[in-house]
């Protein structure tokens, strides 16, 4: 199919406004601090490494050693996206001793890959 025709095909000729399905979207629609929010967090995934960790995380809480040996990674590289990661409130740390260990903040994280993965899967059955 040509260009020409696909643009046609997938663009609206009405100049009907549908006064009841905006305002229905407008009503349901979240601040738009908390849409730059959302928007905020979805680029902390927006990174192999951080999604990496994020992944090594669901099954135990780990050090920055462990993290970095399961990953192929120096400590500093791991220790800068574990920062980005605490900034946007994905992971929390506590301290035994001299050795930091890092785990999900929460379990809103592991349902937000899940869902994630289940898109991309479906994606891939097409």
């Amino acid at each position: 199919m040509s260009k020409n025709i696909n643009e046609k095909l997938n663009s609206c000729n009405c100049e009907e406004v549908h006064e009841d399905i905006v305002k229905r979207a407008q009503t349901s629609m979240p601040e738009e601090e908390m849409l730059y929010d959302l928007a905020e967090l979805f680029k902390v995934f927006g990174d192999t490494t951080r999604v990496k960790i994020l992944y090594a995380l669901f099954s135990n809480e780990m050090c920055v050693c462990d993290i970095a040996s399961l990953l192929g990674m120096t400590h500093s590289a791991i220790s800068h996206q574990l920062r980005v990661l605490k900034q946007a409130r994905l992971v929390k740390f506590r301290k035994e001793g001299k050795v930091v260990y890092y785990s999900l903040d929460d379990c809103h994280i592991s349902k937000i890959f899940d869902c994630g993965l289940c898109h991309i899967q479906e994606t891939y059955k097409r």
